[in-house]
């Protein structure tokens, strides 16, 4: 599949070297300088995945990457200037799957973008057969096309609302340390804080109410099988 990814970005040069670096490995692109493009886009033509720098004029990257996951889960490159810790924190908690820091090499964004493709792959929404399926009670996940059931309705998930619950769901009352989650779900070349961890569990708390994920005071937290309460 011929993936296409939107990129919003208001630095002719940045636009220019990341437009090139993606139409080489042979995706579609489409670049634009606003956010408020960026969501007439989305009305039109939407893209497979987002690259959005933060500092925008009008709307910023932050209240984009809010717009778009009140409506989908698309992956959400975040790209700014803003090093600090909190800013990457508020990037990925209104839902954006990672987050570069400008500077930052073509090759490694795309190496991210590949990534997440990988694990997210859109072009195979369909209906997983059941050895596919992983079910906890009230939960069912279909690994193949990244699908979550919750209570018989399914669930828009990000790609590490996904991760985490599969996870989870795998490791049935297994108790995992914050440090082990962020090694398994953000992967080794993570270097931000922790809180990552307490703020994906409680987005999936919130789209799966009722859903027994147990924090496991001072430690981490593990999903627990209700029969065993």
């Amino acid at each position: 599949m011929n993936y296409h990814i939107a990129v919003i970005e208001d630095d002719p040069n940045i636009q220019n070297i990341v437009s090139a670096f993606l139409k080489k490995e042979g995706y579609e692109v489409t670049v634009m300088d606003s956010a408020e493009k960026g969501i007439k886009l989305w009305n039109t033509n939407p893209p497979d995945m987002w690259i959005v720098d933060i500092m925008l004029p009008g709307m910023d990257g932050y209240e984009f990457c809010k717009q778009i996951r009140n409506e989908s889960e698309v992956p959400i490159i975040i790209v700014s200037a803003k090093d600090e810790e909190i800013d990457k924190i508020l990037g990925l908690e209104l839902g954006g799957d990672d987050y570069l820091t400008k500077p930052f090499s073509p090759r490694e964004l795309i190496a991210r973008i590949k990534r997440i493709f990988k694990r997210y792959r859109p072009e195979e929404r369909k209906q997983s057969t059941e050895s596919d399926q992983l079910v906890i009670e009230e939960l069912v996940i279909n690994r193949d096309d990244r699908r979550v059931f919750w209570t018989g309705e399914e669930k828009d998930v990000t790609t590490k609302e996904f991760d985490m619950l599969l996870l989870f769901a795998e490791n049935v009352n297994r108790a995992f340390s914050r440090e082990e989650l962020l090694l398994r779900v953000w992967g080794e070349d993570y270097f931000g804080s922790d809180r990552a961890v307490d703020d994906l569990v409680k987005r999936i708390r919130k789209k799966f109410q009722d859903l027994p994920l147990e924090t496991v005071w001072g430690f981490g937290y593990r999903l627990r099988d209700k029969e065993e309460s």
